[in-house]
């Protein structure tokens, strides 16, 4: 076999190489990832990479066809049965697969139903919220006007209250849902009502939480007031990359459905529907264990952290109810002279990767196999590996090559 130009072999020792480090040799802590299953990550590499199809009515030379595209008799089944099994997943009479992420799952749902010059309610990033939502991202790009909902309780936590009052008084177009530091599920019902009184919309941007959601954890949006639940794919919901939208409310779907195409996007890339569909038809058969897993060990893994001296946020409400831990940061110096920053470099040396932000998520160890009564063992290697400056990499890779497979799966 001759041998490969330089930089094609290159990039195959890299893909290789990332595929042992991440997917072999470490415990992944990051609250935004997660592993796909083998089944679903097949349907990535198959004859579905380049292939489209289309499947709008339109005029083309006078004559009326229904797709732009011949050949996709099993691609557009493919993408129905992933759409039927994600509406019943999150018991909706709606849902679609094709948003190619979170970000673009809040596109299709917003873009549609505010028009120019709305008002937005949505959670500051200084207080856990997405950074997406901020002035100078969407809300600059489409026209809005977005305003501060507070998440000033405990863990950037919404209080019924504030909520409420705020709504009342900025009678807002939307009100926006969602945080990147997410430990507490919202009081939805009384956001909800609040929302609908002014004439208002509610949106659920799940992306974190979307996994702990389908499982039956967390909370039920649909079912507490939200109009619209939509999320990434690859967070505590262990897809691959891409997004979900769901809604109850026919007369929303009618409007974001047909506004997809070629105007959020084209090509969803029916390669990632398939192994997000998979991903789907998997929760239905193991996600109530896997997200109740997931719940508890972050409450171990806190609780265990707490013993040992590192500071979490929340600890009086029992740290979390989601994938998440918020780590003190301010305390986090004051006690061991080191940031998150700085700790989550310490922990990546030693094959433990985190967020370098503060947050330490458990999905991905759970989807592995790792149960509340593992979480000593892991905050033991965390604290040895952060403060204690240990090298612990032996010992972590020992015990990550006992579980070559996914638990849920």
């Amino acid at each position: 076999m001759p041998a490969l130009p330089a930089d094609e072999a290159r990039l195959l020792r890299l893909v290789r190489a990332h595929d042992r480090w991440r997917g072999r040799s470490v415990f992944n802590l990051l609250p935004s990832e997660n592993a796909v299953s083998p089944r679903a990550r097949s349907f990535l590499s198959s004859d579905l990479a380049g292939r489209y199809t289309l499947p709008v009515v339109t005029q083309f030379h006078g004559e009326t066809i229904d797709n732009s595209y011949a050949g996709t008799r099993y691609t557009d089944e493919i993408e129905a049965l992933g759409n039927a099994a994600c509406a019943r997943l999150f018991r909706a009479k709606h849902a679609t697969l094709r948003p190619l992420s979170g970000h673009i799952a809040a596109m299709s749902a917003m873009v549609p139903l505010l028009p120019k010059g709305s008002t937005i309610l949505a959670i500051a990033p200084d207080q856990g919220g997405y950074d997406g939502y901020a002035p100078g991202y969407l809300p600059a790009v489409f026209g809005w006007d977005v305003r501060p909902l507070p998440a000033d309780g405990p863990g950037f936590s919404v209080e019924a209250d504030t909520a409420v009052a705020e709504i009342r008084r900025e009678r807002p177009t939307a009100v926006v849902l969602g945080q990147s530091f997410f430990l507490f599920p919202y009081p939805l019902a009384a956001i909800a009502e609040a929302t609908h009184a002014v004439g208002a919309l509610v949106f659920y941007d799940a992306s974190h939480v979307l996994g702990l959601i389908a499982g039956g954890e967390f909370q039920d949006p649909l079912r507490e007031g939200a109009d619209v639940l939509y999320g990434s794919t690859h967070k505590s919901f262990p897809g691959p990359q891409g997004g979900i939208l769901a809604t109850d409310r026919t007369d929303l779907f009618e409007q974001i459905d047909p506004a997809l195409v070629w105007r959020v996007f084209d090509n969803a890339h029916w390669n990632r529907i398939a192994g997000v569909a998979q991903t789907v038809l998997e929760l239905e058969r193991v996600g109530p264990e896997y997200a109740r897993t997931v719940v508890k060990n972050s409450q171990a893994l806190g609780r265990a952290l707490s013993d040992r001296g590192i500071p979490l946020v929340a600890e009086s409400l029992g740290f979390t109810r989601s994938h998440q831990l918020l780590l003190d940061g301010e305390e986090l110096k004051r006690r061991h002279g080191i940031g998150p920053g700085a700790l989550g470099r310490r922990w990546e040396k030693q094959r433990l990767v985190g967020d370098l932000a503060g947050r330490v998520g458990t999905a991905e160890v759970t989807r592995l196999g790792l149960v509340p009564e593992d979480m000593p063992r892991l905050s033991d290697l965390l604290v040895r590996a952060g403060i204690g400056k240990e090298r612990v990499a032996a010992e972590v890779l020992a015990w990550r090559k006992q579980y070559p497979a996914l638990r849920f799966a």
